[in-house]
Formats: C-alpha cells, structure tokens, sequence
C-alpha cells in the first residue's frame, strides 16, 4: 500500500473520535493538504477553520485543552511550528497543556513547492520546548498508531507528516508503537543506521542492498524524536561501535544531533550525520531532491560503506 502519512493522520482521527468525543481538530485554511478536511466530512461540529493565522489557532488549541478538550492543531510544519512558534512555547509547553500539533509537508519531499515551505527544522524547534513529546512516524501503520499515542499521553505531542504517498514497510499484524522507544528493523553488527520518518524505508533497501554485499548493518527506526531511546542507542553503540543517522531534515538540531548527545554521553562512538547539511532547499520532484540530498536508498549506500573505511 502507497498512502501519504499526512492521510494516514486524518484517517487515523476519524477513526479515534468515534470513542473519544473530547477529540477535537483545528486547521489554517488548509484543510484539504493535511488531510483533517476527512475529519471534517464526518464531524463538521468538531472541527474548527481558523484561517491563515497559525498562532491564533494555537492559542485557540491551548483554551480548549484548558477546558477538557484534546485538540488537534493542525498546518503546514513551516507555519505551524515556525509562525507560531512562540504561541507553542508560552501558550501549549509552559502549562503544559494537552494540545497536539501535526506538522504536514515536512522537510525537501514537499518538493516543487521550494525552499520556504519545506521545513526542515521543525523537530529541533519542537525539541526545545521543555515537556513536548516530538513524534515523527515513517509509514501508514506507524502514523496510525502514533496518533492514537499522542491522544493517550497527557500533555502536548508534536507529530510530522509527510506529502509524499510512500510504501507501507511494518507489518499490521505484528506492529507495536511505544512512546519514546525505536525498532530494531534489522540486525547487524558492522555499523548501525538510525534512521526516522520517511526516509526509514529508503535506508532499509540500503542496508538490505548492502548485505549482499557483505556489510552487515543494523537498522533502528527512531519514531519518537524527543523522548528518544537512550538504551537502543547506547547498545547499538556499544555493539556495533559506528553509528548513522538519516533523517529529512537538517543535520542541525534534528536526529542526528540527538543521538550524538547520547553517544557523547554515555557510549562515545563516530557518529555520521546524513540530512539537509546546513542549506536551504529548493523546488523539484520530491524523490529527484531525495537523490539530490543523497537520502534515497542510493545515496544511503555509498554513505555507509564510507563510514566503514
């Protein structure tokens, strides 16, 4: 199945609000981009457009949430974590209130869109904010089971999504999401690539690739950003003695910078940071500036080996 995750998001309300009537959903006139328009087709008294003025929809969030409702707010990453930025902060974080924020095209795969929507510094914004739980999940089942964590855990949750419509990896079946803990995807002990959102799936063709090629990589999928999963991390480090990180974001304040400081911390190992390298995007087909950045799985192949000499 290809479903972008930003759909698996409205689905994943619909679903959610059929048993939990407190849920209510908030949008900046974009409604049919992030998909909580499938929301409002089904509870148009739940469902509330506050226009374009992200920071106005955030303090609308926060009085909601003070009044027993779990809001989820909803934009574009660029305007909902960096527009309102400050409303998040002071509003959401300080009283620590129970609102969740889903940032939707998210990072370069927002594609011809260009450089000033697609954000990539949304998840080291969201990591500053003292209290915020930053999620940000890599296929259909991994959203779905996100949202319903994100509504289960008492306090604000950022979650990212993508516009990108990619392939379903994780098995429904046999899938458990734990808030704050990674997934081993594969075994391996030559080198470690500790991958998050989207691009999860590109580094496990990779390190599939590399195999037959006789580098044996593990694979951790890192769903939950901030609170992150010191334990994998450290025995990853510990066994395996190098460690990559890609994400579809920047190099700065993102995954990378958060493994690093477990690392550094606790278990210090060489630590490779593959994303955005301190540069703007800029507008073209999302998997063409995937190869660009070299974060699909091709890039990701000639990185790990690399990292191996």
């Amino acid at each position: 199945m290809k479903i972008a995750t930003r759909e698996s998001f409205g689905k994943a309300l619909c679903e959610l609000a059929k048993t939990h009537s407190d849920i209510v959903v908030l949008d900046a006139d974009l409604a049919a981009a992030t998909k909580t328009d499938i929301f409002k087709k089904e509870y148009p008294d739940r469902f509330f457009d506050c226009g374009i003025s992200e920071a106005n929809m955030i303090g609308v969030s926060a009085g909601l949430a003070a009044c027993g409702k779990v809001p989820f707010a909803a934009s574009f990453a660029m305007f909902a974590t960096g527009r309102a930025y400050e409303q998040i902060r002071n509003s959401v974080g300080y009283p620590h209130l129970n609102v969740k924020i889903a940032g939707s095209h998210a990072g370069i795969s927002v594609g011809e869109d260009g450089a000033t929507h697609q954000c990539c510094e949304d998840l080291a914004l969201m990591r500053t904010i003292p209290g915020m739980v930053v999620l940000n999940p890599a296929d259909h089942y991994e959203m779905t089971e996100a949202v319903k964590a994100a509504y289960e855990y008492d306090g604000p949750v950022y979650i990212r999504l993508g516009r990108l419509a990619i392939d379903t990896f994780n098995d429904p079946d046999t899938y458990k999401f734990e808030l704050g803990k990674g997934i081993t995807l594969k075994e391996g002990n030559d080198v470690t690539v500790i991958a998050t959102g989207l691009i999860v799936n590109e580094a496990l063709k990779a390190v599939k690739a590399l195999e037959e090629k006789g580098i044996n990589a593990r694979l951790i999928n890192i769903h939950t950003i901030k609170p992150i999963d010191k334990d994998i991390i450290i025995k990853a480090a510990k066994e395996t003695g190098r460690i990559i990180t890609v994400e579809e974001h920047s190099v700065i304040g993102g995954l990378g910078e958060a493994v690093c400081a477990v690392t550094s911390e606790y278990c210090p190992v060489t630590v490779k940071r593959i994303g955005i390298d301190d540069t703007y995007g800029h507008s073209g087909p999302a998997l063409g500036l995937w190869a660009e950045y070299g974060l699909d799985a091709a890039g990701l192949e000639k990185h790990i080996p690399e990292l191996m000499k």
